[in-house]
């Protein structure tokens, strides 16, 4: 019964976590858009090959992680960084033509496997949301970690993230083909748009855990 627990809590957290917009999804569509699900597969077969190590990793080390304010500093300052530096990368890749262009053309000799665990190491943010994630379900004893157990809560984790972004790449696709407007202005407009508000969003939360405090005292 607690390894069916684990694999489920697992399941749904990196389900959940893997909907919203990111830039992985993001690049996933453009795969899908460009070479259809042949090439996908194994693009995100290379995302979760990444997060397997960071989920394994971070759950052993959660608490040592937590406690370590000066390491999240610095990765939660880099994420807000780098989601301004991805609106631009998508809107000057999605303006330098008429058409919608891709965002993969300097990746275009690599193999969609390699693409995945390239871009998956670069998603630092997975690092603290996976930390505080571990770090509750232990506390709240939803998950076991003892013995082999972990390994099948990290094996929930990675079928969630995998069948999420799928979920998320497809509906995308399928809202595009179906809507003129979407596929005039998603690459252009509106993911840049996402990331802009992910980064203001993410930089006020920045300033108020680290800054705000300080200036108050």
């Amino acid at each position: 019964m607690k390894t069916l627990k684990n694999i489920l809590v697992g399941f749904v957290v990196s389900f959940l976590g893997s909907i919203p917009l990111g830039y992985l999804n993001v690049i996933g569509f453009d795969i899908y858009h460009q070479s259809g699900l042949p090439s996908v597969i194994p693009y995100l077969f290379g995302v979760v090959s990444v997060e397997v190590f960071v989920i394994y990793f971070t759950l052993i080390f959660a608490e040592q992680l937590m406690n370590n304010k000066k390491l999240l500093k610095y990765i939660e300052g880099f994420s807000v960084i780098f989601m301004f530096v991805l609106a631009y990368i998508f809107y000057a890749s999605a303006t330098h033509s008429n058409s919608q262009s891709s965002v993969l053309n300097e990746y275009q000799d690599r193999t969609p496997y390699f693409i995945g665990i390239f871009l998956s190491a670069l998603n630092f943010v997975q690092i603290p949301f996976w930390v505080s994630w571990n770090l509750y379900l232990l506390n709240g004893n939803w998950i076991t970690i003892d013995g082999t157990k972990k390994y099948f809560y990290v094996f929930g984790t990675l079928i969630g993230t995998f069948l999420g972004m799928l979920g998320l790449i497809i509906s995308l696709h399928f809202l595009t083909s179906q809507t003129d407007f979407f596929a005039k202005y998603l690459m252009r407009f509106i993911i840049p748009g996402v990331f802009i508000v992910l980064g203001l969003y993410q930089g006020i939360q920045f300033w108020r855990k680290y800054f705000r405090k300080a200036i108050e005292e």
